[in-house]
């Protein structure tokens, strides 16, 4: 190993690699292709950075001068670029490494200056990095390295046109490493194409799948899901957590709620910008946040120290998503707990995905508002303020207590501030739980059997018949065992102990509801023992057809054709193809040539003797317009009503309508012509 990465790892207090550092730095491996899938939290950012030092700096200590890039770390996610950033920083600090970082969110302009000042590492997303290199702001002409970090991940967010774009540009003599948690076809497909005789590389401990990770699954009822996310917390107290949800709506409501009850929150989902998200990691590493409600894709590979605790407020879709929310405890060696908020209505989702992760769960209760006190209790008691000397600025403070209060007083004090700084514990309702799946049907046990006239012609149903045998007899469903229904007779078991009280009930008529007759068996009858016809019990259902009883059709003395007697026809018996008519070619000079609407002669509007169509006035809709609707005329007076059926003569309807008579009418005047008056 390059002496400057041995000396910055022992002072950041590694003595033992990983196994996937152990494997990636053999040096029968130095320059090969690697196609590498480790479990989550092995270390594999460390890894890869000791697998490219002997690539980057060969047999020097330190970098030359930087120029262009020598080495590109491409991961899905900003967060988890940043977070490499950071890991390659110390990992090759003493080696004057410059580095630079190309991620979606931030300034486009201070990237291209870092580039162009020159940079020996580039960590980037797939986005921003082929926007770069197709504007020319990276000159990817000296790479020696490139490492796809969480390459299954890439895949999954759509960054697959991306990376072969990217890949294409990079010098074919590159050496191209990829980690990955998994390695599905996809990735093997990718590692095919582009890399050269890669050497896969699949680690493990030797133990079970996350095997610090305790696992719990916690049911809860379905109103209280929110609050034994509250008991959780509290119950642990980890120094950082992490609550994962499956919506940024969803993060966005747990936020504010575990804000309203005074934790210490940030939020981490898609919506935020770069800058919120940096502040917000950056919170939890500097212990100004304990607690983070945070998406699948934006929590993906970031790294918390003293993450302790990962509580699935809502189930993820599939169980590769659940090793990856929990993979962010339990990381280099420590110990973690993974906690999973189970509802009635979930609980067959989450006994699939952990079956299909192969994780052994223990399913208990959420912690109830009595268990956290107790826990609280503990903390208090063990905490090691209790045991540490007094130190010698606070004797004199401690003097004055001890003299002005007593213990009792003093202790109570002690309580109240414990009280004001975490929040109080939320009531949960009782839910039955600690084993999974639904509970076993305990023996019947010995059983009489009973049949009762009317089946399943007769319209018969299991949901109609046990209520009428309950009311009948005065017994319950629990003394009722099977119920078998065929086409003309329904059976009924009951429970020995039941069968003296149930016929006494029927009394010596032993009819129920409907006239029904009910009698004993000996023994279990034939259809008892048959399994329960298909569509049974079902309103309107009915027995699956038997198409064996289905009979032969008879063709009565009519013989079977045979076909293989069917004369041939042949071409000399086949009618003869007509001759196709002549084609007719159209000659304008034999037929008048087709009329257009501009072909009519124009009007003259200067001949009088034909009536000529109405010149419209410029600017109005011509009336009368073929095929609409005529404009409505003026309807006739009363008078002129008159003067047509010969009521009124026209003299008199003129003198009335004259010019004098109108003015004398207008003035008010009571002189002038009476108003014509109608005949008869």
């Amino acid at each position: 190993m390059i002496t400057p990465l041995q000396t910055a790892l022992t002072a950041r207090g590694y003595t033992d690699l990983t196994p996937v550092q152990e494997a990636v730095t053999d040096p029968d491996l130095v320059g090969a292709d690697l196609l590498v899938s480790a479990q989550t939290g092995s270390g594999k950012t460390v890894g890869f950075g000791l697998a490219l030092g002997p690539t980057l700096l060969g047999d020097e200590p330190l970098f030359q001068m930087a120029d262009a890039p020598l080495a590109l770390v491409i991961a899905p996610t900003r967060e988890l670029a940043m977070q490499v950033k950071r890991e390659l920083g110390w990992l090759y600090g003493e080696t004057g490494v410059v580095m630079a970082s190309c991620v979606g969110g931030m300034d486009m302009r201070d990237e291209k200056r870092a580039l162009a000042r020159g940079a020996h590492i580039v960590v980037a997303t797939p986005g921003r990095l082929r926007d770069h290199i197709m504007r020319g702001s990276i000159d990817l002409s000296a790479i020696r390295g490139v490492v796809l970090d969480e390459a299954d991940e890439m895949l999954d967010l759509g960054f697959r046109e991306d990376l072969e774009f990217i890949l294409g540009e990079c010098p074919d003599s590159r050496r191209t490493l990829m980690f990955s948690a998994t390695v599905p076809a996809q990735i093997a497909k990718l590692a095919k194409t582009y890399q050269k005789d890669a050497i896969r590389i699949a680690t493990t401990t030797g133990e079970k799948q996350h095997a610090d990770i305790t696992y719990q699954a916690m049911m809860v009822a379905n109103h209280d899901a929110e609050n034994a996310i509250i008991n959780v917390l509290r119950f642990h107290e980890a120094p950082n957590a992490i609550v994962f949800c499956n919506t940024r709506a969803m993060v966005n409501r747990v936020t504010t709620r575990l804000s309203n009850r005074g934790f210490s929150v940030v939020a981490l989902s898609g919506e935020l910008t770069q800058g919120e998200r940096t502040n917000a990691l950056q919170a939890m590493r500097d212990g100004r946040a304990r607690v983070c409600v945070a998406t699948d894709v934006a929590a993906r590979g970031i790294d918390l120290p003293n993450l302790d605790l990962v509580v699935h407020a809502e189930l993820p879709s599939n169980h590769e998503t659940l090793l990856h929310r929990s993979g962010r405890t339990g990381r280099a060696g420590r110990k973690g707990t993974s906690a999973l908020i189970v509802t009635a209505k979930v609980r067959a989702k989450a006994t699939r995905i952990l079956k299909s992760a192969q994780l052994d769960a223990e399913w208990i209760d959420a912690p109830s508002a009595d268990a956290v006190r107790a826990a609280d209790e503990t903390r208090l008691m063990d905490d090691p303020m209790w045991t540490d000397e007094i130190a010698e600025g606070e004797a004199e403070m401690v003097a004055k207590f001890v003299d002005a209060f007593s213990p009792e007083q003093l202790a109570a004090a002690v309580l109240r501030i414990h009280g004001l700084r975490h929040s109080a514990p939320e009531h949960l309702s009782a839910v039955a739980g600690g084993d999974k799946g639904p509970k076993a049907r305990a023996p019947f046990g010995p059983s009489t059997w009973f049949s009762v006239t009317g089946g399943r012609d007769q319209g018969v149903e299991v949901r109609r018949l046990l209520p009428i045998m309950c009311n009948a007899g005065d017994i319950t469903k629990d003394d009722i065992g099977a119920i078998r229904i065929v086409n003309n007779m329904s059976y009924v078991e009951l429970k020995t102990e039941a069968v003296a009280g149930f016929v006494q009930n029927l009394g010596g008529a032993m009819e129920v509801e409907g006239g029904a007759k009910v009698t004993q068996l000996d023994g279990v009858p034939d259809a008892a023992s048959q399994p329960k016809p298909r569509f049974e019990g079902k309103p309107g259902g009915k027995p699956k057809r038997d198409y064996g009883d289905k009979p032969k059709r008879d063709y009565g003395d009519k013989p079977k054709r045979d076909f293989d007697d069917k004369p041939k026809r042949g071409f000399a018996d086949a009618p003869k193809p007509k001759k196709p008519s002549a084609k007719k070619v159209w000659d304008p000079d034999a037929a008048p040539a087709p009329k257009s609407r501009n072909d009519a002669a124009p009007i003259d509007w200067n001949d009088t003797s034909t009536p000529k169509p109405r010149k419209p006035k410029p600017g109005t809709k011509p009336k009368g317009k073929p095929g609409g609707k005529k404009p409505f005329a003026k309807a006739p007076s009363t008078l002129e009503k008159a003067v047509q059926d010969g009521s009124v003569s026209a003299p008199k309807k003129a003198k009335w309508n004259s010019k004098k008579n109108k003015a004398r009418r207008a003035a008010g005047g009571q002189g002038g012509a009476q108003p014509p008056k109608r005949k008869g």
